[in-house]
């Protein structure tokens, strides 16, 4: 069984659940939360301190990886892992989002078709076409523990027919992951208990049948988890209640379920209300690198949290560049005992930035990222 959930967990406040995941390198108990460590690092910040403060999976992101350092240097070296010396689950995306994104903002850089992402790299201008099997491919070499196929998002203003034709793909190109990547773990000789979990995409954009149709279609093929595909907010920038619990009621309930890209402490909070299990984003490190402070309104404490109004109550942001803080004497949090927080003061956080010393932006990040896990903390033992 890749997901346990823990049945009483569910009838609580909402549709909020805890459970499980079962890896192949160690169980993570939901909900939980993976920095994303782009090009295999979460910047400006070593193994030990993402262990000091809880993190213990990561996303790595496929299509930065596959132009650097490449899929033969990662496939003859040991993978990621080893690239890393990570010895804690992985999670790779298709880079699926990151190559649309790239064609989007620049139509000459790019097209999507039947067949997969055409793109040419923003290094040296290379052409590349990134197919079903080939995001299969590179993510085996990759290493990663998790792995997600590669789907075909489009923004929530698209035309319905756009969404559509984007639904159709992206079952199809789901049906051609799951075949390749059963062929692959069978020629490799993986077993249930030593392959990577595959994950699939439900897209849809605002669109609850298309979401609902998606769904049911890729659990017919059958994958171990199931994510939103998309953005969780429309053209106006307004948090798709609806479709985000719609899309997760849709989920067979055996399966955790992952928010990719989400978010802010606040979405995140109503995105678990909402069912889902797992998140990720690149908010609290890189949030920190601007000097950007996630703190606790109170003790942090599960029930609080979740029968916050409006999920965003229980936390503040400060900016610690500000004046106001020239001669304040007392931690980033004073609820917080991360190394930051326990260590240094407001005042000196603020002196590094003002004068570009990278002690600030790590320490900053650090401390934003303890702030997370002890969200997913507080979160998963709410009774």
């Amino acid at each position: 069984m890749i997901f346990t959930k823990e049945e009483s967990q569910s009838n609580r406040y909402d549709m909020e659940r805890s459970g499980i995941l079962h890896t192949r390198v160690g169980d993570l108990m939901t909900p939980f939360f993976m920095p994303d460590a782009t090009r295999a690092s979460v910047r400006g910040l070593t193994n030990q301190q993402l262990k000091s403060v809880g993190i213990h999976p990561m996303v790595v992101n496929t299509y930065h990886l596959m132009l650097q350092p490449g899929q033969q240097f990662l496939h003859d070296h040991g993978g990621v892992h080893n690239l890393m010396q990570w010895d804690g689950p992985l999670l790779s995306d298709s880079g699926g989002y990151q190559v649309y994104s790239l064609i989007h903002k620049n139509k000459e850089l790019g097209k999507i078709t039947e067949q997969g992402a055409h793109f040419r790299s923003v290094i040296d201008g290379s052409k590349h076409i990134l197919t079903p099997q080939k995001a299969i491919e590179i993510q085996f070499a990759i290493g990663s523990d998790m792995m997600i196929v590669l789907d075909d998002p489009r923004p929530p203003d698209a035309p319905r027919q756009e969404h559509e034709a984007a639904v159709q793909r992206t079952v199809r190109w789901a049906q051609e992951c799951r075949d390749y990547f059963d062929n692959q773990c069978l020629q490799r000789g993986l077993s249930q208990h030593d392959r990577p979990l595959l994950f699939a995409v439900v897209q849809g954009g605002p669109y609850v049948q298309l979401r609902q149709k998606c769904a049911a279609q890729l659990a017919k093929i059958g994958f171990d988890g199931y994510g939103f595909g998309g953005r969780h907010i429309d053209s106006d920038g307004n948090f798709m209640e609806q479709i985000i619990r719609e899309t997760a009621a849709a989920i067979p309930d055996d399966a955790p379920r992952f928010a990719l890209g989400i978010g802010t402490p606040h979405d995140i909070v109503r995105c678990y209300r909402a069912g889902w299990d797992m998140f990720d984003c690149v908010i609290p490190s890189r949030e920190g690198r601007h000097g950007r402070i996630f703190t606790w309104s109170q003790a942090p404490k599960g029930n609080a949290i979740i029968k916050s109004k409006d999920a965003s109550d229980f936390y503040d942001t400060i900016n610690i560049s500000n004046a106001k803080f020239v001669k304040d004497f007392t931690p980033l949090d004073s609820f917080c005992k991360c190394y930051a927080c326990k260590t240094y003061t407001k005042s000196y956080i603020r002196h590094l930035f003002h004068v570009g010393e990278p002690l600030g932006a790590q320490m900053a990040s650090l401390h934003n990222l303890h702030f997370y896990t002890t969200l997913m903390e507080h979160l998963s033992n709410t009774k």
